[in-house]
């Protein structure tokens, strides 16, 4: 398993970024989470196997149809083994 600290800029907020990647989760097999943040990004937490974590990586540079990414920033991080399945949690 591998995780993978994901921030995405652009027009991402309003626009059903974070619903659409709780349904591209699903079919990506993850665990983690996503919020907004107040500076206009959305943040997720994405960790699973190589594979499907790289998988929703690349989605997380195309967003949803009405989204407009400008850039996303990957950080490595460590496997949080208390994270079960997938939230949209509070924005920070």
């Amino acid at each position: 398993m591998i995780a993978r600290r994901v921030v995405v800029h652009g027009r991402v907020q309003g626009v059903g970024y974070r619903d659409a990647m709780c349904d591209a989760v699903r079919d990506a097999r993850v665990q983690g989470w996503v919020r907004n943040r107040r500076d206009g990004t959305v943040e997720a937490l994405v960790q699973g196997e190589a594979a499907a974590v790289e998988a929703l990586v690349a989605w997380c540079r195309r967003g949803p149809p009405a989204a407009r990414v400008t850039s996303v920033i990957v950080h490595e991080t460590v496997v949080d083994g208390t994270v079960a399945g997938f939230l949209v949690t509070r924005t920070v």
